[in-house]
């Protein structure tokens, strides 16, 4: 079995802005090829040239080979740490046609069976779901805490090669089906107002407000 897993140069939340890349996918995969369960770990980026420092930290943690697919757009991730958009593992997993687990606080394989049980935190507690595979899975920040790539593994990276297509050369159009009309600030909040009596507060709440 092969893991693809999708990284991005997102903002390092835990430090003032920099960025970094999107590593906690990778690290599941990583634990998943070492326990057995994987031959491969890929890792694809999609976007500027900035992305093959993002390939080569995810070759520095051990993904096994980079794939970068140039273009002057970047598609959303999973569920990344910077917008958590949460909708590049839903539209692949549709047009694959293939199951999914979003949210994923664990992953769990059966490689015999061809299965992956997912657990997710939903508003009621956890939920479980069994997949078949292959399947898409998205990461939730609890999955894991990523390692460090080491120093050597950090030269050895740079030596290795990154393989690159263009959006033209896989037959994908990136041009986004998204218009965005108008982007306005919430009305700013009007000042308080302090009311001498009930009958004044009810009245306001009434005839002002229109809340009751």
């Amino acid at each position: 079995m092969k893991i693809m897993v999708a990284i991005k140069r997102v903002v390092d939340y835990a430090v003032k802005i920099r960025v970094k890349s999107d590593k906690i996918g990778l690290e599941e995969a990583l634990r998943i090829k070492e326990s057995g369960l994987a031959s491969e770990v890929i890792a694809v980026s999609v976007g500027p040239s900035q992305c093959v420092d993002t390939l080569r930290t995810g070759l520095a943690m051990g993904a096994d080979r980079a794939i970068h697919v140039e273009a002057s757009a970047t598609l959303y991730p999973l569920s990344a740490i910077d917008d958590d958009c949460n909708q590049t593992g839903q539209m692949v997993a549709g047009l694959l046609n293939w199951p999914q687990g979003t949210f994923a606080s664990k992953v769990v394989l059966d490689k015999e069976k061809e299965v992956a049980t997912v657990e997710r935190e939903v508003d009621g507690g956890l939920e479980t779901l069994c997949l078949d595979l292959p399947a898409v899975i998205t990461t939730d920040l609890r999955l894991n805490q990523p390692r460090y790539a080491t120093l050597p593994n950090i030269m050895k990276a740079k030596s290795k090669v990154i393989k690159k297509f263009t959006p033209q050369e896989l037959n994908v159009d990136i041009k986004s089906d998204l218009e965005v009309v108008q982007v306005t600030e919430p009305p700013k909040r009007k000042a308080g107002v302090i009311v001498s009596s009930v009958d004044e507060l009810i009245d306001k709440l009434k005839n002002e407000a229109h809340v009751i």
